[in-house]
């Protein structure tokens, strides 16, 4: 009896972590799929995609966007995010601190986080220059190629490193890799320092600065990015760092109750 209850607790484990999975296919491609696009992306059996699929639209999870089969995120999504924008003050928290640090350096200011296995710009700022600079909220963006990567796992092996990041993530924009070793290096030294900055390896004229929300355990959360045209960036260096240090601090009470170590 225990063992078949296991194998039951076990399938629907399996079955809620592949629900995620489509979730997270739909929000990575950004717009509707077909359930077996899906389940292409995602290496998965056609058959349990679309019995997953198909449950999910029961629960208004997901919903139909056209005649042709296709899926998209559906509004109970939208009603859960609400709910969750009452329950926290921390976004509005972030904005307030983003909307600061873009009005005091006139430089584009983020907030950042891990998406499972990448990075992404979880809310923004832009600066008041005359040309902009931008990302793409909620983009999923190799680790390797950010400033803040370094911190975020700079607490782990290099071992843990490898297990963590797809290896094709090491090839950067320009067609180099990336030694493992030395992006694990770069953020052992990054937590030791407690920021991490680096002309940006995704555009020729920008200096990206990352410092790290700590939580309870000194392990980063999250991070908070300034991005700067590269002589300003180099002008303003400490001055820029000091102001994101202040801010981080300021937020990091919002993140002592998470799981320590647990991005």
């Amino acid at each position: 009896m225990d063992k078949r209850a296991d194998e039951t607790a076990n399938r629907r484990a399996r079955g809620l972590d592949r629900a995620f999975d489509i979730l997270d296919a739909l929000r990575e491609a950004g717009r509707p799929l077909r359930p077996n696009e899906i389940a292409s992306a995602l290496a998965a059996p056609r058959s349990t995609v679309y019995e997953i699929v198909a449950a999910l639209l029961k629960l208004s999870v997901l919903e139909a966007a056209d005649a042709e089969g296709r899926v998209f995120l559906g509004r109970r999504l939208f009603l859960y995010g609400q709910a969750y924008g009452q329950h926290s003050d921390l976004p509005s928290r972030v904005a307030t601190v983003l909307e600061r640090l873009a009005t005091e350096t006139h430089e584009t200011a983020q907030f950042c986080l891990l998406d499972g296995n990448k990075y992404t710009v979880a809310m923004m700022r832009e600066g008041s220059r005359p040309f902009r600079i931008s990302s793409s909220l909620g983009e999923r963006t190799p680790i390797p190629w950010t400033a803040s990567g370094r911190l975020l796992l700079g607490h782990r092996d290099l071992e843990e490193i490898r297990a963590f990041v797809p290896p094709d993530d090491f090839r950067l924009p320009s067609g180099q890799w990336l030694d493992p070793a030395e992006f694990a290096a770069q953020g052992r030294r990054a937590v030791a320092d407690g920021y991490f900055t680096f002309d940006s390896i995704v555009d020729s004229y920008t200096h990206c600065f990352a410092v790290p929300i700590k939580r309870a355990d000194g392990t980063a959360a999250a991070t908070l990015c300034l991005v700067a045209p590269r002589a300003d960036a180099l002008r303003n260096h400490t001055d820029y760092l000091a102001r994101l240090r202040s801010a981080a601090a300021s937020l990091e009470p919002s993140f002592a109750g998470d799981a320590p170590g647990s991005t």
